[in-house]
């Protein structure tokens, strides 16, 4: 076997490796994240439409659907969810009656001022195993590995 073959094999299982090392990881770090957006009574799903309405304001629903990552259907059951909390309401867009925006109630932004501090704090107490430049190293690492899995068309 030639030093290319052995590299080649070498890569191969450090691939594979690396695939079950940053599942685990990140099976783990959700895990706790879960738990911390838990204890607010809230879902992850729901707490990532509320964070986005409470960072970027009034958003389109089927905008808010794809920045989180949902099926247009479980979008209008999360913000019905949200609604009967009272937590967001839906405005109807008064230039294109097709659309829908939703918007945090004053309930909402209250909620999330008290508590989107706190879930900033368990982030960095769940990611207290790095360093600061071993996370800003990791994150342009993930970056770099998320673009190029993107380009490939296998």
């Amino acid at each position: 076997m030639g030093s290319t073959d052995k590299y080649q094999l070498e890569d191969q299982k450090t691939a594979l490796k690396l695939f079950v090392v940053l599942t685990r990881a990140l099976e783990s770090i959700e895990k706790q994240v879960v738990k911390d957006i838990n204890s607010y009574g809230l879902n992850l799903t729901e707490f990532g439409v509320l964070e986005l309405l409470f960072h970027k304001g009034k958003q389109p629903i089927q905008i808010i659907g794809k920045k989180v990552l949902l099926a247009s259907s479980s979008i209008t059951y999360v913000v019905d969810k949200l609604e009967e909390k009272k937590l967001l309401q839906r405005k109807a867009c008064p230039k294109d009656r097709r659309v829908t925006h939703a918007a945090l109630t004053t309930k909402g932004e209250n909620l999330m001022k008290e508590i989107f501090p706190k879930h900033e704090q368990a982030l960095s107490s769940i990611f207290g195993g790095l360093e600061l430049e071993e996370k800003k190293e990791m994150i342009n690492q993930l970056k770099k590995l998320g673009l190029y899995a993107e380009k490939l068309s296998l």
